[in-house]
């Protein structure tokens, strides 16, 4: 891991934080003809590319999951992982009711105005798949969408060349409320969902991450249909101070580096003693990790520790990073994490690992990457809905407003909005 001082050096935090992740041209480019394929040739070009990226059986199968596959999931599965999804669902389930918000009324002197909340009334999650299972990213996209009122919860996620998907995925997509379920993935999903085919109609908006074809056609289909963000690689920031235990760090760092050669696992410290000896507990606990090749390049190409004097600096440090996930391992951890404004989500304390965020704690884990933590936030039950301004002037009421209204609009020389609020005036 690199190691910088943010004290001698502080123009490298901000060229780090001035860091985005910007998508290849040639994906683009590809993902932009698949996008391209499928608006022209609807489940033909669907089924083409199924064949060519993930299953060469896909017609005989079908692209929709039948009833009996996912009854059969059930089986498959064993008992603990289904408690394991039961118990994840219900602590997902009852964070995001929380976030249920109320359309409200507001009357004042012949004015009615209504702020009314509805939800979308179809929606897309996108799940990966193919070689890795993903449960806990169904649970993470449905939940929400289901407690928000969609009546239309659409799964994708690739198969793999047999045309099976992994039956806790199956089962996860029953357990909360998904109502149609496709073996399809990459850019030609997402088209799929956006533009509709002659199988898939079109959704309101699409959420759930994906690989780099996937963040391409969301970024080209944007506006056509809705889209929760362009996830980048994954990140962490651990912020220890001399109380941190090494052995716990280190392993939360592996955490996030064994998901993508890409992520980002970042130390920062007060303390060079607690450097040196995380430095020296990754690569003891790499040497044992499944997924050793894979963390072992994330460290290699963004791994980075960065030694503060303070915590104050500390804190400035996160907040121009704006990670995606933040621990907080000092010994006032409540204290250091109320100063942080730039965060996807913070994990406070040794014992908060953010793997209990991924699966089990109940706030959603599909957060703001690539420092975008500075203006967006977690996906949530509100990225499902949406409200409705509503106004209501009475005759009474009219005369006096409208006036007003009307001279803004002779300002802006906008002369219509003007004659229609002098009708109104002089009528009422």
């Amino acid at each position: 891991m690199k190691t910088l001082d943010v004290s001698k050096d502080p123009g490298a935090v901000r060229q780090l934080a001035g860091r985005r992740v910007r998508l290849d041209a040639d994906v683009v480019a590809r993902a932009r003809a698949i996008i391209e394929s499928i608006e022209r040739e609807g489940d033909a070009a669907l089924l083409r590319h199924t064949r060519e990226f993930d299953c060469p059986v896909i017609d005989t199968l079908g692209i929709r999951v039948r009833d009996e596959e996912i009854e059969a999931a059930y089986a498959a599965v064993t008992k603990d992982v289904l408690r394991a999804l039961r118990l994840a669902g219900t602590n997902i389930k009852r964070f995001h009711k929380r976030q249920l918000p109320k359309s409200w009324l507001l009357k004042s002197k012949g004015l009615r105005l209504e702020q009314r909340f509805q939800p979308l009334v179809r929606v897309g999650i996108y799940v990966p798949g193919g070689k890795a299972a993903y449960p806990s990213t169904v649970l993470m996209n449905a939940i929400p969408a289901a407690i928000a009122g969609v009546r239309e919860i659409v799964m994708v996620t690739p198969c793999n060349k047999e045309g099976r998907i992994t039956p806790e995925v199956l089962v996860a997509a029953r357990e909360c409320g998904v109502t149609e379920i496709y073996r399809i993935g990459g850019a030609q999903a997402v088209a799929a969902l956006a533009c509709g085919t002659e199988t898939i109609r079109p959704v309101d908006k699409i959420t759930g991450p994906g690989n780099a074809y996937v963040a391409a056609a969301k970024q080209l289909l944007f506006g056509r249909v809705g889209i929760d963000m362009i996830a980048g690689p994954t990140e962490v920031v651990v912020v220890a101070d001399e109380s941190a235990s090494p052995v716990f760090v280190a392993a939360d760092l592996i955490a996030q580096a064994e998901h993508d050669q890409d992520a980002s696992p970042v130390l920062i410290t007060t303390s060079i003693s607690v450097a040196q000896a995380v430095e020296a507990e990754v690569e003891s606990q790499l040497k044992n990790a499944p997924r050793e090749a894979i963390a072992r390049r994330a460290f290699e190409r963004n791994g980075l520790i960065l030694l503060v004097s303070s915590l104050d600096e500390a804190a400035e440090t996160v907040n121009l990073l704006a990670p995606e996930h933040l621990e907080v391992m000092v010994k006032r951890p409540r204290r250091f994490a109320r100063r942080i404004t730039n965060a996807g989500a913070i994990f406070v304390g040794r014992w908060s690992s953010e793997a209990l965020g991924d699966y089990v704690a109940g706030p959603n884990h599909t957060l703001p990457t690539s420092g975008t933590a500075r203006f967006s936030s977690a996906l949530s039950v509100y990225d499902f809905m949406k409200f409705t301004n509503v106004i209501e002037c009475s005759r009474k009421r009219v005369g006096k407003l409208a006036a007003y209204a009307e001279t803004l609009a002779t300002v802006e020389g906008l002369h219509g909005h003007a004659a229609s609020l002098r009708l109104r005036r002089e009528g009422a």
